[in-house]
């Protein structure tokens, strides 16, 4: 079930990316497995489906009449 609208979903996919170049640009130190994090808003973008949206009920989708 979707559940991200379009708005959500383009701030998923930045910041995920982000994270990940983030990631690769800084292999080293104590941070740097946080940038995998950017997984999980990289792939809820894409997907168009967040699964804690689904648990509270929250919908960004725009409701078309």
């Amino acid at each position: 079930m979707k559940n991200v609208g379009d708005f959500d979903r383009k701030m998923r996919i930045i910041v995920g990316v982000l994270l990940l170049v983030g990631f690769a640009i800084n292999p080293g130190g104590g941070w740097h497995l946080l940038y995998l994090l950017g997984i999980i808003p990289l792939v809820t973008g894409l997907m168009r489906s967040c699964p804690a949206y689904s648990i509270f009920g929250i919908n960004t989708c725009c409701k078309k009449d």
